[in-house]
């Protein structure tokens, strides 16, 4: 019999080895979950999972992101997913995938009328859109193809992706339904009395496998290894950041250093022209002022034994 686990042992769900677990092995679950995250399309009733299994090497893998693939019983395809980490190109990837999901429904001779909709669904654990009050104020989106004039002129639904910000929603509130039943699962499944209040079926159903999953030292092993693969990606990312600064800082430092003795050298040279030839003309000290380090040392040099200023700018390959 598995050993009991108390609220703070329980796995995290937003953990992605853990949500694959949870909703690649219970398809029922995984149905819920979409209808209820989408509630203003039509309703599902059963979905074929097509990627169930997983291969304990990508849970160490570089910037692997474990998903849930999953058709229904009208060919329509889904791909649900968590993500914890925000990075540049999220968005490309996630368009990216779906298109070629799309791109793969037809075989050689097809027809483009046999094509069924792509639907991505991604769970963000960090606020994504914050530019202005009014992308504050939302945490679920739906990016289809629309005419941005006219966003009721439509290229169908075929191709879609779905976000919902979780962090944002649950501080935003979403009233009292299913969708926000899940982000309060998501957000806050390790307070007891606070999921105990959720009386949404496929979220208790949810919340008991996390327990089950909680209480298998296999899975926890394996939560573990892919949360520390997770905290190695950003840390690896991080410290590249902090390298490329760094080096930019120093490089930076190094040209400015530069910069400052040739344009000491510069003066210099100026000075001396000047008390040797006299008022320089405009012409002159911006040749000056634009020569390379090279050219002013050489021009430096020749100020003492040339008897005018056109022998000091003499070309020097005419020398």
């Amino acid at each position: 019999m598995p050993e009991t686990t108390t609220a703070l042992d329980l796995l995290d769900p937003k953990n992605d080895y853990v949500f694959k677990r949870l909703f690649g092995e219970a398809p029922e679950l995984l149905v819920a979950l979409i209808n209820d995250l989408r509630p203003d399309l039509p309703e599902i009733t059963a979905v074929e999972v097509l990627n169930p299994n997983i291969d304990p090497a990508e849970l160490s893998g570089k910037y692997i992101i474990l998903d849930v693939l999953a058709r229904d019983a009208a060919s329509n395809v889904y791909n649900v997913e968590i993500q914890v980490r925000r990075y540049g190109a999220w968005h490309k990837r996630g368009l990216y995938y779906l298109a070629r999901t799309l791109s793969r429904q037809l075989g050689t001779g097809e027809d483009y009328d046999e094509l069924r909709a792509v639907v991505g669904i991604h769970l963000l654990d960090f606020d994504l859109f914050t530019a202005t009050p009014a992308q504050k104020a939302q945490a679920l989106w739906r990016f289809e193809m629309r005419d941005r004039d006219q966003p009721t002129v439509t290229l169908g639904n075929v191709l879609q992706l779905n976000l919902i910000e979780l962090r944002k929603a649950d501080r935003l509130g979403l009233g009292s339904g299913p969708l926000s039943g899940w982000v309060t699962f998501f957000e806050h499944w390790r307070e007891e009395q606070r999921m105990a209040t959720i009386d949404h079926a496929p979220i208790q159903d949810a919340l008991s496998r996390v327990r089950q999953l909680s209480a298998d030292e296999e899975a926890r092993r394996l939560a573990f290894v892919r949360e520390r693969a997770l905290r190695d990606e950003v840390s690896f990312l991080k410290e590249a950041r902090q390298e490329g600064f760094q080096q930019g800082r120093q490089e930076g430092r190094q040209e400015g250093l530069q910069e400052g003795r040739q344009a000491e050298a510069a003066t210099i040279l100026l000075q001396l022209l000047a008390l040797k030839f006299g008022a320089l003309t405009e012409t002159a000290q911006t040749r000056v002022q634009q020569a390379d380090a090279d050219t002013l040392r050489a021009w430096t040099a020749r100020v003492l034994t040339t008897h005018s200023l056109e022998d000091v700018f003499v070309d020097r390959d005419q020398e």
